[in-house]
């Protein structure tokens, strides 16, 4: 079955999609986006993602292009003519085409673009033997709490990553804080078993798997605290994670090189991860082994 994507109202062959010249996503980066997996057909935390996809569009005063229920039928119908079972379907949606200008133009229609693409889950080794990090400073914008398609710092944190052999960077700012990572959220727990990841505020963007392993988290009574914390106590720490939509609970055993706690995926860590696989499991009947 060929590959078919949602460009602006119509369903197009993938390599045939294409927008305007002129589109301020692609002159200005003036837009946000949105990624949510898909297992048995079935969307993973839905109704959280449109809130935030709402949200950043609300942020940035862009009109939304269809109403949710529209949306949601144009998934479901994207979902519908390709062949993936389970994967992701990303959304792109700019404020439209207009000629090249600063202030926003009056424009009528707002432009949007959804892809369907595989899953990218961890590998079973990553998940088995933890992930290492680098550190890199961060260099975005103030506004990290809107999940822009303005993304360069983060590409730029993401490929240092790789060059070094590391799964993901972790983004530090001018005081030595740790806010979170290239393409994902990140925690530490500490010796009381306390999880500690950095509050939800303009210097993160408030990840969807993150707001569901901390509710999971506190319903089965562990502690939670946001708070910000440094690289030192980062190292320092028992245990650490990483969560986003394409990597689920994924334990962090190294930092910059350094072991974390003793350099294996931790109880706690681990424990998030099932708990995380049941939620998934609920949604979507998709099993873990």
């Amino acid at each position: 079955m060929a590959k078919i994507s949602y460009v602006n109202g119509r369903y197009v062959h993938h390599a045939e999609g294409a927008v305007h010249i002129e589109d301020r996503g692609y002159q200005f980066a003036d837009g946000v986006y949105e990624v949510m997996a898909f297992y048995n057909r079935r969307f993973v935390d839905e109704n959280l993602h449109m809130k935030r996809l709402a949200r950043s569009l609300a942020e940035l005063h862009i009109k939304p292009p269809m109403s949710a229920k529209a949306m949601r039928m144009v998934m479901q119908e994207l979902l519908a003519r390709n062949d993936r079972i389970d994967g992701t379907v990303y959304i792109q949606i700019s404020r439209g085409v207009a000629k090249r200008d600063h202030h926003f133009p009056k424009i009528h229609d707002s432009s949007i673009v959804m892809v369907i693409t595989g899953a990218k889950m961890p590998k079973a080794k990553e998940v088995r033997e933890g992930v290492s990090v680098i550190t890199c400073p961060d260099l975005r914008w103030a506004r990290r709490d809107i999940k822009s398609i303005s993304l360069l710092p983060n590409i730029l944190a993401k490929q240092a990553a790789t060059a070094a052999g590391a799964r993901e960077a972790w983004l530090v700012n001018d005081k030595g804080i740790i806010t979170e990572g290239a393409v994902s959220n990140n925690a530490i727990i500490n010796s009381k078993g306390e999880i500690i990841t950095s509050p939800k505020d303009n210097n993160i963007l408030g990840g969807v798997t993150r707001e569901t392993v901390l509710n999971l988290a506190s319903k089965a009574g562990l502690k939670i605290v946001e708070r910000s914390f440094s690289i030192k106590e980062a190292k320092a720490a028992k245990e650490a994670f990483l969560t986003s939509t394409t990597s689920n609970v994924l334990p962090v055993t190294r930092i910059d090189g350094i072991k974390v706690g003793n350099g294996k995926p931790g109880t706690i860590t681990m424990q998030l991860l099932e708990l995380y696989y049941q939620h998934i499991y609920k949604q979507t009947g998709k099993r873990w082994s």
